[in-house]
């Protein structure tokens, strides 16, 4: 099972996924293909990104039984910890409005 998540990319990026995969609700994609054809999907990815985001999960020997890999400026960055893949999240940026918490 492959699972890829985009946001704020370019439609024709989405239409190239939609050729691969089943897009279930907007910006997800899922599907079942093998190794080789994940490995092309997600050169596409990142040749078409823009300035958009994306995150891909497939299923794989490990001990959480999956794995992923993330793309683009998200507060959520992959973290390895002890042998496992979690995610960490980056704090939020401060606005302008920040003397209203001083």
């Amino acid at each position: 099972m492959l699972v890829i998540v985009v946001e704020n990319v370019p439609p024709r990026l989405r239409g190239r996924l939609a050729v691969w995969l089943l897009e279930v609700r907007a910006g997800v994609y899922v599907g079942n293909v093998g190794r080789r054809v994940r490995e092309m999907i997600w050169l596409n990815v990142e040749k078409g990104i823009g300035e958009g985001n994306a995150v891909m999960a497939w299923n794989t020997n490990t001990e959480s039984g999956f794995d992923f890999m993330t793309l683009g400026a998200n507060r959520r960055i992959p973290v390895e910890m002890d042998g496992i893949k979690l995610v960490s999240f980056l704090p939020e940026s401060i606005g302008s409005d920040a003397s209203d918490f001083a």
